[in-house]
């Protein structure tokens, strides 16, 4: 008998509004703010997925209330290709259209149900994913993302949090710029550099905030403090174009791809040979489906694999590929309360690894109380 998806639940997590927000170089990020998908199939066997959304979430629950659900109900989890392709299709039918149907929305879906498709896949061969992808190793290194804008925030409370991070054993530090004069952000990065210390990996996050003049001065004030890479330094508008003019005028690596709607977007970049690290991020744009050929285009093309947010996930790609490099961590709950508490039994993060569970699928057990206390049912 074929394997099908009998039940889909779907959730909304959001986590708790603050009166200190955390902000990038110019705009606020939210908390949390992801769709949960749960499959249920005739044999018994469940998965879950996440798309994470920085913008309202409303699009993508409407194309839920509309009627998707129709189109994954039925469908055999064990084909993650077909499901994904059927489900991706859409963006370019007159069905969406006329269902009003985003196509942001349906790429964010079908990330959700291709990742639950795959732990279904893992705990019905008994293997976790990272085996079934590769098995290249069971750990992986990983980072802190830190140093955000808040108000009120200076330069003492930034030396403090990155003592505390410090504290806590991580050994790689992401810091935020490009929301202050290039003097102001220079003074913030040394702080960072100072406190972790020359042994320790400093990475930099612009979110896209700078042209390409000011990029390129950038990256020639920050060269001493030695960052491992410059991530999305550029503007969105021809920031394919301008990274590998940037690249040119740089020895810092530079890194990109969160931004991207699609692989294809990705695979511009690689062809651009504009960064020396793709940031793609399988729960907004593809899945492990998408993921999966990301990964080897990026080992043939001699570009390492950093993906972007959620790393408890992530980590099943990242550690089954020779392309591997990091996954992103956010150990700060009032950031990210879902890392802290979606699941019962996260991953160890310690001394700057993160340990792979040795469970079937995504190996990861969702927790009845954070998801009662972040979700708000959709179907």
């Amino acid at each position: 008998m074929t394997m099908k998806i009998t039940e889909l639940d779907v959730f909304l997590l959001r986590g708790p509004e603050t009166d200190r927000p955390h902000w990038v170089s110019h705009f606020i990020v939210p908390t949390a703010n992801e769709l949960l998908v749960r499959l249920r199939t005739n044999e018994g066997v469940e998965g879950f997925g996440l798309a994470t959304s920085y913008t309202n979430a409303e699009p993508i629950l409407d194309v839920f209330r509309s009627g998707i659900g129709e189109r994954i109900v039925g469908a055999n989890p064990l084909a993650p290709e077909r499901l994904y392709e059927d489900l991706f299709s859409l963006t370019s039918t007159r069905l969406a259209h006329e269902k009003g149907w985003g196509r942001e929305a349906l790429v964010r879906i079908s990330s959700a149900i291709d990742i639950a498709c795959w732990d279904i896949m893992g705990k019905v061969a008994g293997l976790p994913l990272y085996q079934l992808f590769g098995g290249y190793r069971d750990k992986v290194p990983c980072y802190v993302t830190c140093a955000y804008y808040r108000d009120g925030k200076d330069l003492a409370e930034i030396r403090d949090e990155m003592e505390t991070l410090k504290a806590q054993g991580h050994h790689g530090f992401k810091a935020k710029v490009g929301g202050l004069s290039l003097q102001e952000d220079m003074e913030r990065l040394a702080v960072v550099r100072e406190v972790i210390g020359d042994d320790n990996d400093m990475m930099v996050d612009v979110n896209r905030a700078w042209d390409l003049e000011t990029a390129t001065e950038a990256a020639r004030l920050m060269e001493p403090l030695r960052p491992l890479w410059l991530e999305e330094p550029l503007r969105w508008a021809d920031d394919r174009r301008e990274l590998k003019l940037l690249s040119q005028r740089t020895k810092i690596p530079l890194s990109a791809g969160e931004s991207e709607l699609t692989s294809y977007g990705c695979r511009s970049l690689l062809e651009e040979q504009a960064i020396q690290i793709l940031q793609f991020d399988c729960t907004m744009f593809g899945g492990f489906t998408e993921g999966r050929k990301m990964a080897a285009l990026c080992e043939l093309n001699h570009v390492q694999v950093t993906p972007h947010h959620d790393c408890f996930i992530h980590a099943q790609l990242v550690a089954s590929t020779p392309a591997g490099c990091f996954v992103e961590a956010f150990t700060d709950p009032e950031r990210d309360p879902l890392q802290a508490e979606l699941f019962e039994n996260p991953p160890k993060i310690e001394d700057g690894w993160l340990t792979l569970n040795d469970a079937p699928g995504l190996g990861l057990t969702l927790s009845v109380d954070a998801l009662a206390k972040y979700g708000t049912r959709i179907l």
